[in-house]
């Protein structure tokens, strides 16, 4: 990731517009930021989560509140608290998230 031509500046994440996202079960709720071709997301999933669709996308995200399991294509299962994170390469390996309790996440990608 090349992070360039974007000036110094602060996000007040309560007055970013939220957009809700339903899954499988449950929804999430977005708060979106673009920097240029980087976005920059606050996401809370509701409990009950599970997302609607696999992930191809490279990601950095870090959990903030709550609990959330990243289920990988190849069966892996890796479960992140408050102040884990995990980070993937687009295209690397195909995701998908759920919650039962929900979670507050910060996603770069």
């Amino acid at each position: 990731m090349q992070i360039n031509d974007i000036p110094f500046g602060t996000t007040d994440w309560s007055e970013v517009e939220p957009t809700e996202h339903k899954g499988d079960s449950g929804h999430s709720t977005w708060r979106t930021r673009h920097f240029g071709p980087i976005r920059v997301r606050m996401v809370e999933h509701s409990p009950g989560y599970l997302a609607d669709h696999w992930c191809e996308k490279g990601h950095i995200l870090l959990c903030l509140e709550g609990e959330m399991t990243t289920e990988l294509a190849d069966g892996r299962i890796f479960v992140l608290k408050p102040g884990m994170s995990y980070q993937v390469a687009d295209n690397a390996e195909p995701h998908r998230t759920s919650t039962a309790v929900g979670a507050k996440l910060f996603i770069v990608d």
